[in-house]
């Protein structure tokens, strides 16, 4: 009884310092038991401080994962499965160091193992893979067809920007041929030579007057001025000087008086003393053959008063020539040459070396001529514009200028009228006369299809009449077989080459 009693002691003593913790009332089937082995030798510790210490190592060693990043995070949705397995049996306290918690398989379910990825975590890095790379695919194409598309703009934009240059151009163009502008686009090139004489003050203030610009350069005819046009340009120093084709020639009176005395020598006997108003003239045709040359003589008419005044002391004394050979200094004389010799060599020189001779008395009609010459230089493109139509003629008349019709046909009568008047002398009165008679050139057409022969066609309208004035002093007479032959074959002939009227 003692020993039982004894049991009995230790036991409950087992009890008292054991306490025994039940975790199958909690209804947690996954929990179980272990109890420690007990050691002799060891120094008796109890039961409440070793939990304390075996919890406090728990801590240290959970905190020194967390510190290393060892501890696995977990999303919101395991959290909340956690949470729920606690309330469905497990206990929410931490266990004892003589407590093993078992996981579930739902548990496993939840915290997979660390490093063992899902099975489908490929698939779904190879589609992100695929998306990113079909994303980048899609940027670049968009981009390369934002940049096609900004080119083709820009290409846009800059043959827009040259046709609108063009239409400007263009239009200045047009503009500088007009008679009001086109003088200021013109360029008078004189030679040194030429403004060195007495006139070439006044030549200078005559262009200033005029508007025009003035060049002074050293032209390839000596005593020469030519004519430049300049190109209409946005910047004035890049525009484009064209030169034009004419060139005027101030010419000596001596020089043009001694080539033309060749001339006439080279007519009447077979040779001459030197060259020849010709063949000087073809000299500079032949080192200027785009040139198109035109001679000026200043006061020739001086020329032939001395001329006179020497036939009127031709019979004089020996001592007056004496005089007049020291009067002038011993220098030869010019050659007789007499204005009928004078016209024979311009006129010669107009018509086979196309070269027009023009003689003025004094430097103010030098002038005068040089700017006249620059007026129609200037305007003379516009003036081919302006010829440049359908027809080789201009038609003035206002019956020429056409008919309005209207929907109604009004004016069709006044159309018929200008038509038969086209024809060669026919007057108001006989168009009349023939309305008269066909208002139009139907019922014309069927009188000539209902007529049995062709003779009888012809002269249909032979006798028609055709009435002069009017009251008493008017008169009449018939149209006669020549205009109604005519009409005839304006009416019925299908040859367009056939000549109506052989009499112009």
């Amino acid at each position: 009884m003692r020993e039982h009693g004894g049991c009995s002691d230790s036991s409950s003593d087992l009890d008292e310092e054991f306490p025994v913790f039940d975790f199958l009332q909690s209804g947690a089937a996954d929990v179980m038991m272990i109890s420690s082995d007990s050691d002799d030798d060891a120094p008796y510790v109890p039961l409440a401080q070793r939990l304390k210490q075996r919890q406090e190592s728990v801590i240290s060693a959970s905190s020194s994962v967390t510190n290393g990043k060892d501890v696995e995070h977990y999303s919101p949705s395991k959290l909340g499965d956690l949470q729920l397995s606690r309330q469905n049996g497990l206990s929410e306290q931490p266990l004892s160091f003589h407590q093993v918690r078992t996981v579930s398989p739902d548990e496993a379910a939840v915290f997979p193992q660390q490093g063992l990825p899902p099975a489908d975590t490929k698939k779904n890095a190879a589609k992100q893979t695929f998306e990113l790379q079909s994303s980048r695919k899609e940027v670049l194409m968009k981009k390369q067809n934002r940049e096609v598309h900004q080119r083709a703009k820009e290409g846009h934009r800059q043959e827009q920007e040259r046709q609108r240059a063009e239409r400007k151009a263009l239009a200045e163009a047009a503009k500088a041929l007009r008679p009001e502008e086109c003088i200021k686009h013109m360029v008078v090139a004189v030679d040194p030579a030429l403004l060195q004489l007495e006139g070439g003050g006044t030549l200078l203030a005559a262009l200033q007057a005029l508007g025009c610009n003035c060049a002074i350069e050293k032209q390839g005819i000596p005593r020469s001025v030519s004519w430049m046009r300049r190109a209409p340009c946005a910047q004035p120093e890049d525009a484009e000087c064209v030169r034009e084709a004419l060139v005027v020639m101030q010419m000596t009176v001596d020089d043009f008086i001694t080539l033309t005395h060749s001339y006439i020598q080279e007519q009447r006997h077979g040779a001459g003393s030197g060259p020849t108003l010709s063949s000087w003239v073809q000299q500079h045709q032949t080192r200027h053959p785009a040139k198109t040359l035109s001679l000026v003589v200043l006061d020739l008419e001086k020329y032939f008063r001395s001329q006179k005044s020497q036939t009127k002391k031709q019979n004089g004394s020996e001592e007056g020539g004496v005089k007049k050979r020291r009067k002038n200094g011993g220098a030869q004389t010019l050659p007789e040459v007499s204005r009928v010799d004078l016209e024979e060599a311009v006129v010669h020189l107009q018509l086979h070396n196309g070269v027009s001779v023009c003689f003025l008395s004094t430097w103010k009609d030098f002038s005068d001529h040089i700017t006249m010459t620059t007026k129609a230089v200037a305007e003379a493109p516009f003036k081919r514009e302006r010829e440049k139509t359908g027809f080789s003629f201009y038609l003035e008349s206002e019956w020429a200028g056409g008919q309005r019709v209207d929907k109604a046909g009004k004016g069709l009568l006044q159309v018929w009228r200008r038509q038969i008047q086209q024809l060669n002398r026919v007057s108001p009165d006989m168009a009349s006369a023939l309305l008269a008679a066909y208002p139009s050139p139907q019922l014309l057409h069927k009188a000539y299809s209902r007529c049995q022969s062709e003779r009888e066609s012809v002269s249909l309208l032979s006798e028609l009449l055709i009435r002069r004035g009017e009251g008493v002093t008017s008169t009449t007479r018939r149209v006669g077989p020549e205009l109604s032959r005519r009409l005839f074959l304006l009416m019925t002939s299908c040859d367009p080459e056939n000549t109506l009227d052989s009499t112009v």
